[in-house]
């Protein structure tokens, strides 16, 4: 008889409690989809999940582990108590220091779960980027802790899905005033090569994608800027040179329209908003993010905290919920048993703890 392959174990953190996190992380653990195609290991604190369940009126059947203990599913998943969040702190539909210091925590203590073996992906219901700098003066952005967490030797890069369509960029969290100087040839195939490989481990056989140009109309054959011409067309044939199925600079202002109507698989656009704007408007409540780049891939729902709605039980799970699905899809899953995954989670929780 086949052996039967290994469930993904995603590390699911808790987001910013003061917005709609809560809720999400318990509508998404009792998600039937989400329980058919992988193994949670919840990340926060079990009073916050108790303030999420009663928003959204239900009760997680999560197993609490206990240092020392097995990691043991039994078709419910695990939840990692940290309890670090008295809710009484917690003010909802406002950004803050804490929020933000039990979001990037539960965060960081999933990536070095991942990066240590104890999980295969790292999923987490949103952040909010202010209060993680009211935490943390030295944050950038979820980039820059993925790659310390994990020793990565560079930076990976996020990419919007929504609906089969992804959008991948050159720059992300830059000044638009500096975009311009970070669009180089290497940077622009480096993003190529990099979505090629993370389509395809998401189960795209043969992914086409378009590049944006950077000016008006991709620079209207240099009227109105050369960057086209000098670097992104050069950085397109080099791709094409690799085996990457790969077209353009086009202008960005109707590459979109192709791209949803079939032509391509993915848009590779210069700066954020360049994408960011079409794909949103497309699906917000659907679309999700995933950072790639690393030895496990790390998604989450594009949207925000949205603390106009905290509370009030009406946040929509679509895209937490593909976040997950797409994690799992991605991960490669490590043949571990119940004692090793155990054992790597009471090492990270150890060091939390201390």
């Amino acid at each position: 008889m086949p052996t039967q392959a290994p469930r993904p174990v995603l590390a699911l953190a808790m987001g910013d409690p003061c917005g709609i996190s809560p809720e999400l992380t318990a509508k998404v653990i009792m998600d039937e989809k989400v329980r058919a195609a992988a193994d949670l290991i919840v990340i926060g604190d079990r009073r916050i999940l108790t303030e999420g369940e009663a928003v959204a009126g239900l009760a997680c059947d999560c197993r609490a582990w206990k240092p020392g203990a097995p990691l043991a599913f039994n078709g419910a998943p695990v939840f990692v108590d940290l309890g670090h969040l008295d809710p009484a702190r917690v003010t909802r539909g406002t950004a803050s220091r804490t929020g933000g210091a039990f979001a990037l925590t539960n965060f960081r203590t999933a990536l070095r779960l991942a990066a240590a073996g104890g999980a295969d992906a790292v999923t987490f219901t949103p952040f909010n980027k202010y209060a993680m700098k009211l935490a943390d003066a030295s944050y950038e952005d979820e980039i820059a802790v993925i790659t310390e967490e994990s020793g990565a030797a560079q930076n990976g890069r996020e990419f919007n899905i929504l609906d089969g369509l992804w959008n991948a960029r050159v720059t992300s969290h830059v000044p638009l005033k500096d975009v311009a100087r970070h669009v180089t040839r290497e940077a622009v195939l480096n993003g190529l090569v990099l979505t090629d490989r993370c389509m395809r481990e998401a189960g795209i056989a043969r992914p086409r994608i378009a590049v944006a140009g950077l000016n008006p109309h991709a620079g209207d054959g240099g009227n109105f800027g050369r960057e086209e011409i000098d670097i992104i067309e050069p950085a397109v044939v080099a791709a094409k040179a690799e085996g990457i199925v790969c077209e353009g600079p086009f202008p960005s202002d109707t590459v979109f329209l192709r791209a949803r109507r079939g032509d391509f698989d993915a848009v590779q656009t210069m700066y954020h908003d360049q994408g960011q704007i079409a794909m949103k408007l497309m699906g917000f409540e659907s679309g999700i993010t995933l950072i790639g780049g690393y030895a496990f891939p790390v998604c989450t729902p594009a949207h925000g905290t949205a603390y106009d709605i905290a509370g009030k039980g009406i946040a929509n799970l679509g895209a937490t919920r593909n976040a997950v699905l797409t994690a799992a899809r991605m991960a490669r899953p490590r043949v571990l048993d119940a004692d090793g995954r155990g054992r790597r989670v009471g090492d990270i929780f150890a060091k939390v703890a201390a």
